[in-house]
């Protein structure tokens, strides 16, 4: 058995995978799948798409259906750092053009916690134990 979380996209899965390549320097590509050329408005567009960051995979991907939903706060990446110098770094760009939930704090449960939001919606906790 294995997980991942699987990211829908309506038309910018693409730039969110390179923009997730920046954020994390570890960040590898284990797969970029591609609708043909054949597929209309869609082609070219990302099929899921793997994306592994230390280990955790994230599955990237364009809907080929608009829809009315969109990524919710109430879903979040939660990532424990090991150092305060890669949570800052990460959380300056994951906040770029972002919205913060909790700024980057001790709120006494952790030496530093932020929980934001990214330019695409997708919600992330980050946190110093």
């Amino acid at each position: 058995m294995q997980f991942a979380t699987y990211l829908l996209f309506q038309g910018d899965a693409e730039e969110a995978f390179h923009y997730y390549q920046r954020v994390f320097p570890n960040a590898e590509a284990l797969a970029i799948n591609r609708y043909p050329e054949d597929a209309g408005d869609m082609a070219g567009k990302l099929l899921p798409t793997r994306l592994s960051i230390a280990g955790y995979e994230l599955m990237l991907a364009d809907s080929p259906n608009p829809h009315e939903f969109t990524f919710t706060p109430s879903t979040s990446i939660y990532i424990n750092f090991e150092d305060e110098d890669e949570l800052m770094d990460v959380h300056d760009l994951l906040v770029n053009e972002g919205d913060v939930f909790m700024p980057l704090d001790d709120y006494g449960f952790s030496q530093q916690f932020a929980w934001i939001q990214d330019k695409f919606g997708v919600s992330w906790q980050l946190n110093l134990p």
